[in-house]
């Protein structure tokens, strides 16, 4: 039986793509589906234009909600509801708004051939809770390298310009299937928009194997 693929649709500066990764993960661990399941990784740049060496975060933030302090309220909101799901963010620690192309090709690269749930978890992580700069490859190889991979193939991918095309239809892609937010996570027939409940993603995820079980 081959597995049920799950397409997630992220950014990596998207704090909800990666509070909604994490309720992704426990339904399907309530539905025991872990061998029944495969995720696949669709990337989407919230900042397509955004610097190659990103921004700082206070000036670009301020600029685009108005003011800092509105930008703090809603950093206040996404910590607490990550708090309820056991992720923690610090966005005092996060000096820059980072360019996430490097970071994506680098996703799409190593899902050719290899799980990359673990490293998108980790680059997550650098970013929220570690205040890293993930536009940086040095940053990228040293997370690559702690999830397992190759450092050379890693090195001299990320020194390259390879994956960008790729990268870029990936996401057009996604625009003309309908996708102008994320996360998106689409789950057999079902599209789940935002991050949704563990209860709703865990109903679509049994549904769908459910169906995908039923001989034809």
């Amino acid at each position: 039986m081959e597995k049920l693929n799950i397409e997630v649709t992220y950014d990596f500066i998207c704090p909800w793509c990666w509070i909604g990764e994490e309720k992704l993960k426990t339904a399907i661990s309530q539905a025991h589906a872990g061998a029944e399941t495969k995720i696949v990784f669709v990337p989407y740049e919230l900042n397509p234009g955004m610097p190659a060496e990103g921004l700082d975060r206070k000036e670009y933030r301020s600029a685009k909600f108005g003011s800092w302090a509105r930008s703090q309220a809603m950093d206040e909101h996404v910590t607490e509801a990550g708090n309820e799901v056991g992720l923690a963010f610090n966005y005092a620690l996060a000096k820059r708004t980072p360019n996430t192309l490097a970071a994506h090709r680098l996703v799409w690269m190593l899902q050719q051939k290899h799980d990359v749930t673990a490293l998108v978890e980790s680059i997550f992580h650098a970013y929220f809770s570690a205040g890293s700069d993930i536009g940086d490859v040095a940053v990228l190889t040293e997370l690559a390298v702690v999830a397992g991979f190759d450092r050379p193939e890693v090195e001299s991918f990320l020194s390259s310009d390879r994956g960008v095309d790729e990268v870029r239809a990936l996401e057009v892609r996604a625009t003309e299937r309908g996708v102008n937010s994320v996360p998106s996570v689409k789950i057999g027939d079902s599209i789940i928009s935002g991050a949704q409940s563990v209860a709703l993603f865990r109903a679509t995820l049994e549904d769908a194997l459910k169906y995908s079980a039923t001989p034809a």
